[in-house]
């Protein structure tokens, strides 16, 4: 692809463009995009009438862009995330059938959690994660179970830092963190009160393919929830969907 004169290719103008939409902001105008995307407005309006044309963007009558479907048709196709969230999904429903609060599916993708898929029952209790939302790894029950078993560049870039606080109990300090890792991949499992949100309780495990971890399933309790249920339901789910994953085609 040809660079531009700053630089940057049209493959990652493209996906400045397309990483301008967000759950909060799924509406946009062009120039909008183009400010968002530190773009020229031609150059912007340019990719924009390109990816509408090809059904990646869609405009409205007024004039407003957002995702179209052929994007996420593209996205499914042979998708690894799918065939991850079709093996979970049937035992997430079985914890959440138990639980009734929040289960969830999450992945390690650029060194976050990346989350695939969230139960809610409606009378749940608070929780900040969407699907297709992310959470930094150092910062969620979910996100610890993969950074545990993440590579080891992987983890010694995180514990670098910097480790921002997102609540008070975040661990924030990377001799802890450390510590912390090592307890899960010894354990199992971990339990994370408050590092999130004060008032809640992560529980989360891992989920192997081949031996190595590929996702982690979590719940998010109300803090003075005694998390030993969740941690049955949530082993036995992780079991269970291995093995769907293994006699899967």
């Amino acid at each position: 692809m040809a660079n531009s004169r700053s630089g940057d290719s049209m493959t990652e103008r493209i996906v400045r463009v397309l990483d301008t939409f967000a759950a909060e902001r799924t509406m946009q105008s062009a120039a909008d995009i183009a400010r968002r995307a530190d773009l020229p407005a031609s150059t912007a309006h340019r990719i924009v009438g390109e990816l509408v044309g090809e059904g990646l963007l869609e405009r409205d009558e007024d004039g407003r862009i957002h995702l179209g479907m052929r994007l996420w048709e593209l996205a499914l196709r042979g998708s690894r995330a799918l065939r991850l969230r079709q093996a979970a999904l049937p035992h997430m429903e079985r914890v959440q059938a138990h639980i009734r609060e929040h289960t969830q599916l999450a992945v390690l993708e650029h060194e976050e959690a990346l989350f695939l898929e969230r139960l809610s029952d409606p009378d749940a209790g608070a929780n900040i994660t969407r699907i297709a939302g992310r959470l930094p790894l150092h910062a969620s029950s979910s996100g610890l179970v993969l950074l545990a078993h993440a590579a080891p560049a992987v983890r010694k870039r995180v514990l670098a830092g910097p480790l921002p606080a997102v609540s008070p109990e975040t661990v924030t300090d990377a001799a802890t963190l450390d510590a912390l890792l090592e307890s899960i991949r010894r354990r199992g499992y971990v339990v994370a009160p408050g590092s999130i949100e004060a008032v809640s309780t992560g529980v989360a495990v891992p989920v192997r393919s081949h031996g190595e971890v590929i996702a982690a399933l979590s719940v998010v309790l109300p803090r003075d929830t005694d998390p030993a249920a969740a941690l049955n339901a949530l082993l036995a789910a992780a079991r269970n969907t291995e093995r769907d994953l293994r006699t899967s085609r």
